[in-house]
């Protein structure tokens, strides 16, 4: 019986993560996914690739795992292959992959490791193990005096990053002006900011951080699939030109060539495969030109928002599960990607504006001369003869030019 009567994937979510990953089933076994979120997005909508149910209260582990197991007892002559879009619901599943159907698969580490890593402070504490460089970094536990977030006591110079330790707690507790990350020129700046974030509720630690000089094009972010076993199978590395601005949004990737860096590549596998990996697993780094380093922010335990510049370089993430996790394929020795393709989820107008690097701008554009471009929704089978996605398309496209010219600094 072909796979794609076999398979059917679950995901939970609705953005443009949950989208590229349906994207990705429907190319590699012609299938049609289902999602569930707590609301519906413009990004999954009106789509052919995708089928979306709102369930508002999808992010609580009853009603996710409920939600789950009602539609796995209704297709009990399929397999599920069930994934989060977000870190919440990657996080929520986690929590409940041990108790779900036979009929279930859910590719992620234990929640024991989860917490092991999810927390910015406890992750760099393990870069320190494995020797993984990190931007100097000092926590603060709850609010503090500006005259305690001197240089001196931070150990680095302003300005600095500030940012949640762990985001997913972050989100739970909002506030006007709330930001994804935020930048703090004095002391003053920065106790103002944890003032904010510990005046709504959030419970854990705030990172402050050394700032790497450079814009968006000194960032890079690496995905990698390991196996059941906790093998290194793919690894795909991107070098961003381009990242959203929006205050919700700031950090988002939205231009991104492959590129290839055996060493840095070569880190991350031992450390994935040491401390027992299994799924998709997702890097921001920054290039540091004061000393030549490949600076690791956080690891993201699933497939990034941006993961089609994967699928569009010829390692369609969807084939990794199925083959390791329905199949039981032996998935050979790990691919480090070393084709080179321009992915972008805005028009290429933004890009070739708005990129500072005019070396990443003239390799853009000779990759989509070449024919090695690809982007999130640009998927021909989705938009043609549909009116409505279309138009979907051309708006949120459109939207770009207007949000780029009132937030890009």
């Amino acid at each position: 019986m072909p796979v794609s009567e076999t398979i059917l994937p679950v995901l939970i979510g609705a953005d443009m993560n949950c989208y590229t990953l349906a994207r990705a089933f429907h190319e590699a076994y012609g299938v049609r996914s289902y999602a569930f979120g707590r609301w519906a997005m413009g990004d999954t909508m009106y789509s052919r690739l995708v089928r979306f149910t709102a369930v508002p209260d999808i992010d609580s582990a009853d009603t996710l795992l409920r939600t789950v197991t009602d539609f796995a007892a209704a297709h009990a002559d399929k397999t599920l292959i069930v994934m989060g879009c977000t870190d919440d619901y990657a996080s929520l599943l986690m929590d409940v992959r041990d108790k779900l159907p036979a009929n279930c698969i859910a590719p992620y580490i234990t929640p024991e490791l989860r917490d092991k890593l999810v927390s910015k402070a406890d992750f760099y504490a393990l870069c320190d193990k494995y020797g993984i460089p990190y931007p100097k970094t000092f926590c603060a536990e709850g609010p503090m005096d500006a005259a305690a977030l001197s240089p001196e006591a931070l150990g680095f110079a302003y300005p600095v990053i500030v940012k949640p330790s762990s985001s997913i707690l972050y989100w739970k507790h909002p506030f006007d002006g709330m930001k994804k990350v935020y930048t703090a020129a004095t002391p003053e700046e920065a106790s103002a900011i944890l003032a904010q974030i510990y005046g709504a509720g959030y419970p854990d630690i705030v990172i402050l951080q050394d700032r790497i000089p450079g814009d968006d094009s000194f960032m890079h972010v690496l995905t990698a699939y390991c196996d059941k076993n906790n093998s290194v199978k793919m690894m795909c590395l991107g070098h961003v030109g381009l990242e959203e601005h929006t205050p919700k949004a700031l950090g988002n990737h939205a231009a991104i060539i492959t590129e290839y860096n055996e060493p840095l590549m070569t880190k991350l596998k031992a450390f994935l495969e040491d401390v027992g990996y299994t799924g998709f697993a997702n890097f921001d780094i920054k290039y540091d030109s004061r000393d030549g380093s490949y600076r690791v922010f956080e690891i993201n335990l699933r497939q990034g928002r941006s993961n089609y510049y994967v699928t569009g370089a010829g390692l369609n993430i969807a084939r990794y599960v199925v083959e390791d996790r329905v199949l039981g394929s032996d998935l050979g020795p790990c691919v480090m990607n070393e084709k080179e393709t321009f992915w972008h989820s805005v028009p290429r107008a933004v890009v070739y504006k708005y990129v500072k690097d005019p070396a990443f701008v003239e390799k853009a554009r000779r990759l989509v001369r070449e024919g090695r471009e690809t982007t999130s929704f640009g998927c021909g089978y989705d938009l043609r003869w549909n009116p409505r996605r279309f138009a979907y398309y051309l708006v949120h496209m459109q939207r770009y030019f207007k949000k780029f010219k009132t937030y890009y600094k």
